[in-house]
């Protein structure tokens, strides 16, 4: 059975504190979560983000690796402050001489393509906000190293032991940082008015009758002639209005 990497983040992004914000000892690093793309390409659309990110229970606790080797662990974070965090942690790895205990820090994105006033552009998200993802050898330092960057609020886990992701969710999250096609953001739900901004009924208003997920179709009725007429078009030819 499938194991949805959703599932193991089990704590609510936290919002960060006044002292926080602008620690005295931490420089104050500017988040680029939402760099845009140009030239952004023409794609068809996904299941709506904010299906994505939910938090969810955790599973049971994985066994640590008997020879310390590496394995994959979350972290939570100040929501926002995804980007802030790693670099504050991959700068404690260099000037601690962790290297060798931690391997790598990632914080998993994801492109998508938004449209706003009849514009398309292609921005980068989060797709688990509040988390990072840390590849270490778990040791009593490594863990101290990683728990007391700032910024970080602690481990994912059962109690106060890390628990490690199982390779089918790494895998799962991996493929989907590497896909090929950006999703689309879909703001718009069934009953909602929205705007049609592309093709012969361009600048029509109507409310939404159906989303299509799988075939990236959305059907709008449209008063044409004096009468409500369903009309279908691509996610990409309707913002919400």
């Amino acid at each position: 059975m499938d194991v949805h990497p959703e599932k193991r983040f089990s704590q609510e992004p936290i919002e960060p504190d006044e002292a926080y914000v602008n620690p005295p000892d931490e420089p104050v690093l500017t988040d680029s979560s939402d760099t845009v793309t140009a030239n952004p390409p023409v794609v068809t659309d996904s299941v709506p983000m904010t299906e994505l990110v939910l938090p969810f229970s955790l599973g049971a606790p994985v066994e640590l690796p008997a020879d310390g080797g590496p394995a994959w662990y979350v972290i939570h974070c100040y929501s926002g402050y995804e980007n802030k965090v790693r670099h504050n942690l991959e700068q404690r790895i260099e000037t601690m001489g962790m290297k060798d205990s931690i391997f790598d820090v990632v914080i998993p994105t994801q492109e998508e393509i938004e449209v706003r006033d009849g514009k398309r552009r292609t921005v980068e998200r989060h797709i688990f906000p509040g988390y990072v993802l840390v590849n270490m050898a778990l040791s009593e330092e490594s863990w101290y190293v990683v728990r007391n960057t700032p910024g970080v609020t602690g481990f994912v886990g059962m109690g106060n032991l890390p628990t490690a992701l199982r390779p089918e969710e790494v895998n799962q999250i991996i493929k989907r940082m590497e896909a090929d096609a950006p999703t689309v953001k879909v703001t718009y739900k069934v009953g909602e008015r929205v705007r049609i901004v592309d093709g012969p009924f361009n600048d029509f208003r109507g409310n939404v009758a159906e989303i299509d997920m799988e075939r990236t179709k959305v059907r709008v009725m449209v008063n044409f002639f004096g009468r409500e007429t369903p009309v279908e078009l691509d996610f990409l030819q309707v913002e919400k209005a």
